[in-house]
C-alpha cells in the first residue's frame, strides 16, 4: 500500500450551462455507447466463436471472464477518479478496452480470447463507471433524471443495433470483427473526451494514498468465490479440496478486505457508505438486476438459435422488444423523477416485472412462438428499465459528492459482481442440465461429444432425432436458468419494499452536507 499524504481539501463541483452539460455528455455518450454494445455485439458470436475454438464448458466464461475484471476494476476506477480527476482516469480506461479488443479479436483459442476479454473488462470497469461519476459531479441529483433521459437515449442504437451488427458480422464476416468493430467508435470516444471533460476539475496535485493492499484481497475474493460458483459441481466436486480451498481463501482474504478498508485513510471502497440504509439497499438491488441482466442477455440467444432457429442476425433482431421497452421505461422514470422528485415506486414495480418476465421464459418448451418470447421480452425489459437508472441514482443520493466515484464504483462493483456470479452459477445450470437431457437419451459419450462443438449450421444438417434431442437439452437448460434467475429476481421485491424516500439534493446540499445518517433517513419518510 502506498503511504503518501492524502489531498483532502475538497474540490466545489464545476459550474456547467445546460449547453455546456450537454456539449460533455456528448463524450459520454460515445463512451456508453462503446461500453453497451460490446456486450450486445458479442452475445450473437457466442454460438459461432465457441463452434470455432471448442469448449462448450468455457462458454460463460467468456462473458464471465470480462465482467469479473470490469467488476474488480470498477471501484478501482471510481476512487481513482475521486483522488486524481474524472477525465485522465476515464481516458485511460478507454485506451485499456481498445487495447483488449484488439487482441480478443487476434484469439487463438478458448484460454486465449477469455484472457483478453478479462483485459478488455479492466477498461469497461471504468467506462460505465466514469460515466456515471461524470454526470454525478457536474448535474445534482435533483435534476439529473432529464440528463440521464439525454443519456438514455442511445440505448436503442446500442441494445438493438448491437445485436444486430453482432449478428450481421457472425453471418457475413468473421467473428473477430464483433470485436474489432470497438476500434473506430474508441478513437471517436478517446477524441471527444478529451476535449469535452476538459473543464473538470484536476485532483491529485499532490501525492495521493492508493489502497493497493485494499484491491489486491478485492481481487483475490472476487475471483475465488467467481471460481466456485463456476467449477462446483461441474470441474470439481462441491466436497473437493479444491473448492474447500478457494472457499476458505474467500473467507480469508474478504475478513482481511473488510479490516484493510476500515483503517486505510483513503480505501478502495469506502465501507461508510454501506452504513445508509438506501445506498446497501440500492446497492442489493443492483447486484440482482446484474444477475438477472446478464443472465438473461447471455442464454437467450442459444435458445433462439438452436431451437427457434434464429440466424445470429435475427437473434439480435429478436431482441428489439426487451430493449425498446427497458429504454421507453428508463425514459418515462427519468422525466418522472425530474418531475416529482419521487422515486421510491419505480424500483417496486421494476422487480416485480422483472421477476414476471423471467418467470414467463422459464416455462418455454421447444414450440414457443418468436412472438410470445417477444411478450415475454417486454415484460423483462420494462422491469429493468424502472431498475437500472433509478438504484444508480438513491446509490449517488446517499454519498457526499466528494465520495462520489467511490460510491458509484461500489454501487456498480454490486451490479457487475451479481452479473459475474449470476452468469458464472447459470453458465453452470445450463451446462449441467443441457448434459443431462442428452445423457439420459443417448449416453454421457453422446454428450460430450455433440455439445462441446455444437454450432446452429452443425445443428441443421443432423437427422431429425439427433435434431431434436439436442434442441429439447437446450430448452431444458434454458428453463433452468430461468427459473432460478427468477427466484433471485422475487426476493428483489422485499428489497424494493424496504427503501425510504430520501429528497434529492441539490449542490448545495451535497457540498456543504454529507450523505444522509440513517437517522436522517428514517426522519425523512
Amino acid at each position: 500500500m502506498t503511504t503518501y499524504a492524502a489531498d483532502t481539501t475538497p474540490v466545489a463541483p464545476p459550474k456547467f450551462s445546460h449547453r455546456e452539460i450537454l456539449v460533455t455528455m456528448s463524450g459520454l455518450v460515445i463512451a456508453m455507447l462503446l461500453a453497451m454494445l460490446d456486450n450486445m455485439i458479442v452475445a450473437p458470436a457466442l454460438p459461432t466463436i465457441v463452434g470455432d475454438l471448442g469448449g462448450l464448458n468455457h462458454l460463460a466464461w467468456v462473458t464471465t471472464g470480462y465482467i469479473l475484471a470490469s467488476t474488480v476494476a470498477t471501484p478501482i476506477w471510481g476512487k481513482l477518479g475521486d483522488l486524481l480527476g474524472r477525465r485522465i482516469t476515464f481516458i485511460s480506461s478507454i485506451a485499456v478496452f481498445l487495447i483488449g479488443s484488439v487482441l480478443c479479436g487476434l484469439s487463438q483459442d478458448m484460454g486465449q480470447l477469455i484472457g483478453f476479454r478479462a483485459l478488455q473488462g479492466l477498461g469497461a470497469g471504468g467506462l460505465m463507471v466514469g460515466v456515471m461519476a461524470v454526470l454525478a459531479e457536474i448535474v445534482p441529483p435533483r435534476d439529473r433524471g432529464k440528463y440521464q433521459g439525454v443519456m438514455m437515449a442511445v440505448m436503442p442504437i446500442a441494445m438493438i443495433g448491437g445485436p444486430l451488427v453482432g449478428g450481421f458480422i457472425t453471418d457475413n464476416l468473421s467473428w473477430r470483427w464483433a470485436f474489432y468493430v470497438n476500434l473506430p467508435l474508441g478513437v471517436a470516444a478517446l477524441a471527444v473526451c478529451w476535449f469535452t471533460l476538459a473543464k473538470l476539475p484536476r485532483r491529485g496535485a499532490g501525492k495521493v494514498r492508493i489502497d493497493w493492499t485494499g484491491s489486491a484481497l478485492l481481487t483475490t475474493w472476487i475471483t475465488a468465490l467467481v471460481l466456485i460458483t463456476s467449477w462446483g459441481g461441474t470441474e470439481y466436486e462441491w466436497a473437493s479440496p479444491q473448492i474447500i480451498g478457494l472457499a476458505v481463501v474467500t473467507v480469508l482474504a474478504f475478513i482481511a478486505f473488510v479490516i484493510v478498508e476500515r483503517r486505510v485513510v483513503e480505501p478502495i471502497m469506502p465501507l461508510s457508505v454501506f452504513r445508509n440504509r438506501n445506498f446497501t439497499l440500492a446497492g442489493t438491488l443492483s447486484f440482482i438486476v446484474g444477475f438477472a441482466m446478464f443472465g438473461g442477455m447471455t442464454f437467450l440467444p442459444q435458445f433462439q438459435q438452436f431451437v427457434q432457429g434464429a440466424s445470429a442476425t435475427n437473434s439480435g433482431l429478436l431482441l428489439m422488444p426487451m430493449m425498446i421497452s427497458m429504454m421507453v421505461t428508463s425514459l418515462a422514470g427519468g422525466a418522472l423523477i425530474s418531475k416529482t422528485g419521487h422515486y421510491r415506486a419505480l424500483p417496486i414495480v421494476g422487480t416485480v416485472l422483472m421477476a414476471a418476465g423471467l418467470a414467463l421464459f422459464a416455462t418455454m418448451g421447444t414450440d414457443t412462438s418468436k412472438t410470445l418470447t417477444s411478450l415475454y421480452m417486454v415484460v423483462l425489459g420494462a422491469g429493468m428499465g424502472c431498475l437500472m437508472q433509478t438504484t444508480m441514482l438513491i446509490a449517488q443520493n446517499s454519498a457526499p459528492l466528494r465520495d462520489v466515484g467511490a460510491a458509484t464504483g461500489a454501487a456498480t462493483f454490486l451490479r457487475n459482481m451479481g452479473g459475474s456470479l449470476g452468469v458464472s452459477l447459470l453458465g453452470s445450470v445450463y451446462a449441467n442440465t443441457l448434459t443431462d437431457t442428452i445423457t439420459a437419451e443417448a449416453g454421457s459419450g453422446a454428450a460430450s461429444g455433440s455439445a462441446a462443438r455444437m454450432t446452429p449450421e452443425l445443428l441443421r444438417s443432423l437427422p431429425d432425432a439427433a435434431r431434436h434431442l439436442f434442441q429439447q437439452a437446450v430448452t431444458d437448460g434454458v428453463g433452468a436458468v430461468f427459473t432460478w434467475a427468477a427466484v433471485i429476481a422475487a426476493t428483489g421485491l422485499l428489497i424494493a419494499l424496504a427503501i425510504r424516500h430520501v429528497p434529492l439534493r441539490g449542490f448545495a446540499d451535497a457540498k456543504e452536507q454529507p450523505a444522509p445518517a440513517e437517522e436522517q433517513v428514517a426522519a425523512a419518510v
